[in-house]
């Protein structure tokens, strides 16, 4: 099958390699750039652990402190790998989204332990904020990067689409969804998805893609890489 893959020009290669490795094609358009905000090293007194909610804040992190002992506690396992390859030593997956993340604190951690520190963009989905400190924890939030959305499909995708030569399209976050509807029907191409399947994460993800003319909407069974291609198989 061919599949839009919407994610990040960071994270789509790996993407790209496993699709290609499970029979699939896959056509790179990121709809998000990410782009890394500059700023001096950043001060780690006190702090206790560190939140991943993206592959993408762990980047920026590395890049504006050299810590790399302290807890890394990620959403995901995407997230977690990415972690692991930045040099984290002390990494957990939560295996989910922020909810489970917030639970993942409340196991690992004590609220007088110290401060938990999220390297975030400059938008976030979820409240992990409100979660973990209803729990008891000092939050801090740094932003050190913004993703951009982009004005355009790519050529290539579009084409695709209009041709009828593409299968599905795997989108991972809310933002990746609203960011697809506006631009598919920007380039007036929303009829022709009556033979696509949509590929979303969650359901948050569904919500912003559902008044699309897609053939089917699939809804990952848990917020994870893996059970999105799984749906693949279905």
């Amino acid at each position: 099958m061919r599949l839009l893959v919407t994610r990040p020009s960071a994270d789509s290669a790996p993407l790209l390699a496993q699709l290609k490795r499970m029979g699939h094609e896959g056509l790179s358009a990121p709809l998000l750039d990410i782009s890394v905000l500059p700023g001096d090293e950043l001060n780690m007194d006190g702090v206790q652990a560190l939140l991943f909610t993206s592959a993408n804040g762990a980047r920026a992190f590395a890049g504006r402190s050299y810590e790399r002992c302290l807890p890394a506690l990620c959403v995901g396992d995407a997230t977690a790998r990415e972690a692991l390859a930045l040099g984290f030593e002390d990494v957990k997956s939560a295996s989910g989204d922020v909810v489970a993340l917030a639970q993942l604190v409340e196991r690992e951690c004590q609220p007088n332990g110290g401060t938990l520190l999220h390297p975030a963009g400059s938008k976030v989905a979820g409240d992990l904020a409100g979660r973990v400190e209803a729990a008891g924890f000092s939050y801090r939030r740094e932003v050190l990067y913004q993703a951009i959305k982009a004005d355009e499909l790519p050529q290539e995708a579009k084409d695709a689409i209009q041709a009828g030569s593409l299968g599905g399209v795997l989108m991972y976050s809310p933002r990746t969804g609203a960011a697809f509807a506006r631009l598919v029907d920007k380039a007036g191409l929303t009829a022709h998805l009556n033979q696509v399947d949509a590929y979303c994460l969650s359901d948050a993800v569904a919500q912003e893609v559902q008044d699309l003319a897609w053939r089917r909407v699939k809804i990952s069974a848990t917020p994870d890489q893996a059970s999105l291609l799984a749906l693949l198989d279905t």
